[in-house]
């Protein structure tokens, strides 16, 4: 495995240490601490911009390292789908990598599976399966072989 950047290990780092109880309580602390002070620097506007640039340039940072993070989550999740996807026999193939598709196109996709979901409303055995590459046969074949194992 590929050695990870001083930027990629800085990041894991900010991400573990920001979403701590430790970060929270001093966060909470350090605004604490602003509020008592306020009547010793009598409220003034330097006194409120040393808070709200404080917070400002944190909610920035934040904003990126929480990003880059959110990315690397669903990069992984996406993967690990991908991965039941592929290795799944009676799955479709094409359903890996759809995140790249378009608006459209998923929306396509989308109602799709709501027909699908609307046959599968109509089975007996929640225990059938549907590919997106063969909906419509898969759902006959099982059906006419369901029937003939209650015929029995």
């Amino acid at each position: 495995m590929k050695k990870k950047n001083f930027f990629e290990r800085f990041s894991n780092w900010a991400t573990a240490a920001t979403g701590s109880s430790a970060a929270f309580l001093t966060a909470l602390t350090i605004i604490i601490i602003w509020l008592v002070t306020g009547p010793v620097f009598k409220y003034s506007d330097t006194w409120q911009l040393i808070i709200n640039t404080g917070t400002t340039i944190v909610t920035f940072l934040m904003v990126f390292l929480i990003q880059k993070a959110q990315n690397k989550d669903s990069k992984a999740i996406h993967l690990k789908l991908n991965e039941l996807v592929a290795s799944h026999e009676g799955s479709s193939n094409r359903m890996v990598n759809i995140e790249d598709l378009t608006e459209e196109e998923l929306d396509h996709l989308y109602k799709f599976y709501i027909s699908l979901s609307k046959l599968a409303q109509k089975e007996d055995d929640l225990t059938r399966t549907h590919s997106i590459d063969a909906a419509q046969e898969n759902h006959q074949r099982k059906s006419s072989r369901y029937k003939k194992r209650n015929e029995r």
